[in-house]
């Protein structure tokens, strides 16, 4: 028996869709718009690569057949530029806004290209987005907007005060899509991504995310360090799952879902220690003489919460998201990918 989301993607291909994904050339960018081509859509893709790389756009392209890839229409732009946002959102339906600059530590260290980026670019997004007449803004928040809130699991409804600017600025996109939706009539839905992880997420730079810095380090013998005692916990979600609530959220036609906010992750906690674990385990079984690494442990990262994890009750009864990947699941399929990549 075909699931909803097979259902709903087969009506996508007999009915193909104008979709507008920012930060293409991203980890989660470049996910959605290879998955939308293989579904036969019409996708425009912006990226400025300040966190998005060229490198991906290469890989999808050897992925894809040629007619899937034609039908990528790829703009180096920013959504700083409104002009930019104005133009490209003219011949779109549906807009999936990702582009950003992550992470927590950055955003102390750089508020305000934090927010000059997270805010005012998502800004220009939703401006042009109504003045062109776009049926829907799906746009990505994240995990940190619960802030010092310690309740699990996480529930949309109950947030805490924010721990960093990168969650202000998440917590202000959030408030400017509710109003946007009330003002203006317009269709947007917010996503909370907890900890997504897989191909093409890049193991470089002081914010890169735990599991490819990990498995980087891992293969070329380097140190592994864990924040605290390790018994920190993350909802960690595959990159599918997102591909998937995403696509969910752009095509819904429930009333009730507009202008609201869904967690999109497991409803599951990982502990540092046993993500380590997991690795380990699977590198020896996938690596030949790879032996197991030993962990060196430190200080808390300031701004980083004790434990995460999330309700998934309000995106399965309102979406029809069904997550089918656990962690150990997105592990297994995602990393050949890491192998190949951090193996040279």
């Amino acid at each position: 028996m075909s699931t909803h989301f097979e259902t709903l993607i087969e009506q996508l291909k007999n009915n193909p869709r104008r979709w507008f994904v920012t930060g293409a050339a991203g980890f989660i960018g470049s996910h959605l718009v290879e998955n939308l081509l293989r579904w036969g859509q019409q996708v425009t893709g912006l990226d400025n690569f300040s966190n998005g790389y060229k490198q991906n756009l290469i890989e999808l392209r050897a992925l894809l057949p040629a007619e899937a890839w034609s039908r990528l229409h790829f703009v180096e732009g920013d959504i700083r530029e409104l002009g930019t946002c104005r133009e490209l959102c003219t011949k779109t339906d549906i807009v999936l806004h990702h582009a950003a600059l992550g992470s927590v530590p950055r955003s102390i260290k750089d508020p305000i290209n934090s927010n000059d980026s997270n805010v005012n670019g998502f800004l220009n997004i939703l401006v042009a987005a109504k003045d062109a007449g776009v049926k829907r803004v799906v746009f990505a928040s994240s995990s940190s907007v619960y802030g010092d809130n310690t309740d699990l699991p996480k529930v949309e409804e109950r947030t805490g005060q924010p721990l960093s600017p990168y969650a202000v600025t998440k917590v202000a996109n959030e408030l400017y899509g509710r109003v946007f939706a009330s003002t203006y009539g317009m269709s947007v839905i917010g996503l909370r991504y907890f900890n997504v992880f897989g191909a093409r997420q890049s193991p470089n730079g002081p914010y890169a995310a735990v599991i490819p810095k990990w498995i980087e380090a891992m293969l070329h013998g380097d140190p592994v360090y864990i924040n605290g005692d390790g018994e920190t916990s993350r909802d960690f979600c595959y990159v599918r799952n997102v591909v998937q609530m995403n696509v969910l959220a752009g095509t819904t036609t429930k009333a009730e879902a507009d202008g609201q906010i869904f967690n999109t992750a497991l409803d599951a906690r990982t502990s540092l220690n046993q993500l380590f674990g997991h690795l380990n385990e699977r590198l020896q079984a996938r690596v030949p003489g790879f032996k197991a690494r030993e962990a060196v442990y430190r200080e808390t990262r300031a701004g980083d919460i004790a434990h995460s994890q999330a309700s998934i009750v309000a995106g399965r009864k309102v979406l029809a998201y069904d997550p089918r990947y656990d962690i150990r699941a997105g592990l297994d399929e995602a990393l050949d990918w890491y192998i190949r990549a951090f193996s040279k």
